[in-house]
């Protein structure tokens, strides 16, 4: 009933659901998502829950890869708090009633579509999960592109997401390419510090405040406006290869504290 609802979803302020159609060989399939979970959400999951349903006809083997893939590159590249509880979970059940010729192997055009479907519904999630973070005001998406390897690329966007300092300049509409640079520094990722470019963007626009690893000139004013919004993308290129990887996350605010510090065992 309603009270059971309310008590699985503990500090979510919102319910969580996407789903997608999409063709296979023909006939037309749907794969969809319900999740949960708002704190102690850091990279490698974390106290959160995620169902994930579809009809189309798909091998255990296959199936199993591509929840695997796709993990790698949603939840496993959320943030919250930077905290990780010891309780999670990402499941994913197909039925084959779709009645689409069964995907069978790890490659090919049907297992790439489902893989793509697939992400489409993580990477939602993922983004409604960061935005209902505890006490959030503001989404964080974070963007590297120009990266060494593709595990470079992960390891920075997740050192940003991560910052406390960065997250808590986002809560204060404060464009601190400082603080960005810092967290690259720290990542241990193998990169070029005077090689960086960062920009933030919003509804609002999009102001570039960091080339080649030093600050440029940019509007206050424009800034604030850009930062004041309740969804704001990080963008930064390395410069070193072609690798990139996107990380989600939210602001850091007076709530979240509050929240977590009445919070009784």
């Amino acid at each position: 009933g309603t009270r059971a609802a309310e008590a699985i979803m503990i500090t979510d302020t919102v319910s969580k659901e996407v789903a997608v159609r999409f063709p296979l060989g023909g006939k037309m399939c749907k794969l969809g998502g319900i999740s949960k979970g708002s704190g102690m959400i850091a990279p490698n999951m974390a106290t959160m829950l995620c169902f994930l349903t579809t009809d189309a006809a798909i091998s255990p083997v296959a199936l199993k890869r591509a929840l695997t893939t796709v993990t790698a590159d949603t939840f496993n590249m959320l943030s919250i708090d930077g905290d990780t509880s010891t309780n999670d979970m990402v499941s994913i059940l197909a039925n084959g009633m779709a009645g689409n010729t069964p995907i069978e192997s790890c490659m090919g055009a049907d297992y790439e579509a489902f893989v793509a479907a697939l992400y489409k519904v993580c990477e939602k999630l993922c983004a409604i999960m960061a935005k209902d973070g505890e006490g959030a005001t503001k989404l964080l998406e974070c963007r590297v592109s120009g990266a060494r390897s593709l595990t470079d690329a992960r390891t920075v966007a997740k050192s940003i997401i991560c910052s406390s300092l960065v997250k808590a300049a986002m809560f204060g509409a404060d464009a601190n390419w400082g603080r960005v640079l810092c967290a690259i520094g720290y990542s241990g990722a193998d990169t070029d510090p005077h090689g960086v470019d960062v920009s933030f963007s919003s509804e609002a626009g999009t102001v570039h405040v960091c080339e080649k690893g030093a600050g440029v000139e940019f509007s206050e004013e424009t800034a604030k406006a850009v930062l004041s919004a309740d969804e704001i993308r990080i963008d930064v290129t390395l410069h070193d290869g072609s690798a990139e990887a996107t990380a989600w996350g939210c602001d850091l605010t007076y709530d979240y504290v509050r929240i977590n510090g009445d919070y009784r065992t």
